[in-house]
């Protein structure tokens, strides 16, 4: 435990979790940290860093020496909230996913139709994006987030976004099976509206 004498640590900062974090998002913090700066790893390994992770989940991880960590904590981070989550702040309503796809599919269709228009200029500055699909900063990051990862757009250095061909590969893909869909609905709907035992047009 570090004491007056020592630098303050952030542990919590330095596992990335939140100081309300419970004990199995605590040991999935530690593994990941733990492993990334193992001296074995050639790639990431760092010796001093796997020390501090050993300690940081070596203090955390037992009730009581977490208790009086915060207690310090706390005196470091005077605006520090700690709060129990309840379950039910984990759980996401199938409206949200379902209008997060929503808002991908507009940003696609709208990076789309200015790489078609404007080919040689096809960036996007992200507030346009951002005032477009109406979000707040974090749901934006998010969403760019998202959409740069599947490599469907990407932040060019000029700082602003734009589509890739993977991108316009999604939106043509889903245009067809729009229109895929568009058609065999008018056909359900033909077919029900013709009077039984009426021959169809083409007979």
């Amino acid at each position: 435990m570090n004491d007056e004498s020592h630098s303050f640590t952030d542990f919590y900062a330095l596992l990335q979790v939140s100081p309300t974090c419970d004990a199995k998002m605590l040991e999935k913090a530690y593994r990941y940290f733990a492993q990334m700066y193992h001296p074995d790893h050639t790639q990431t390994a760092d010796v001093d860093k796997f020390q501090e992770i050993i300690e940081a989940y070596r203090v955390l991880r037992d009730p009581d020496s977490r208790a009086e960590y915060d207690r310090e904590y706390r005196t470091h981070h005077k605006d520090a909230v700690f709060e129990e989550v309840e379950e039910g702040d984990l759980r996401i309503d199938e409206r949200t996913a379902s209008e997060d796809a929503s808002a991908h599919e507009k940003i696609l269709q709208f990076l789309y139709k200015r790489r078609r228009e404007k080919p040689r200029d096809p960036g996007v500055i992200g507030f346009y994006i951002q005032e477009l699909i109406d979000c707040s900063d974090d749901t934006f990051d998010f969403h760019a987030w998202y959409l740069k990862s599947k490599g469907l757009i990407r932040a060019t250095e000029h700082g602003t976004f734009e589509i890739t061909i993977e991108g316009v590969d999604h939106v043509i893909a889903m245009s067809r099976e729009a229109e895929r869909g568009r058609f065999i609905s008018d056909q359900s709907w033909d077919d029900r509206t013709m009077t039984p035992g009426e021959p169809a047009p083409d007979q």
